[in-house]
């Protein structure tokens, strides 16, 4: 498998759906699952839907998407066309850098990994490859 390091293209609107979904979320992480094509199982940068999930641990340090907005992300994605691409959460209280527990919870290495951080006044939205326990950020562009 080959993995180059695309450019993260989202739209304002999916900017403005990641950010408000986090703020959404306090006090607890947010998360929410990417679409978008794949090619040779490797998400090629393009996100052409950002669905909000549930984060089923409700927790303010650790997030687990929730299985019944897995399936219902998979089956629009299914529906466009597209795959799940990637995953967005929140840090409320860090840098938007994956912390160990992201990491190693990191499912694909083919997918993005995007986070946000809340700490300071200014939200902060960075995008990351993540194989093999290494870590790779990438650009974000945001498109009209």
């Amino acid at each position: 498998m080959t993995f180059a390091d695309p450019t993260l293209r989202l739209t304002q609107q999916q900017y403005a759906t990641i950010i408000g979904s986090c703020y959404d979320g306090l006090p607890y992480e947010a998360c929410g699952l990417l679409l978008g094509p794949m090619t040779d199982a490797v998400a090629t940068g393009v996100i052409t839907g950002a669905v909000p999930c549930r984060n089923a641990a409700e927790s303010a340090v650790v997030y687990t998407v929730d299985g019944r907005d897995y399936l219902k992300a998979a089956r629009l994605a299914e529906a466009r066309g597209d795959e799940i691409v990637g995953v967005w959460h929140s840090h409320t209280h860090t840098d938007a850098y994956p912390s160990a527990t992201d990491v190693r919870q990191a499912a694909d290495p083919g997918w993005l990994y995007v986070i946000v951080s809340l700490r300071d006044q200014a939200p902060t939205l960075r995008a990351y490859r993540v194989r093999d326990g290494a870590i790779a950020e990438i650009a974000v562009v945001l498109d009209r």
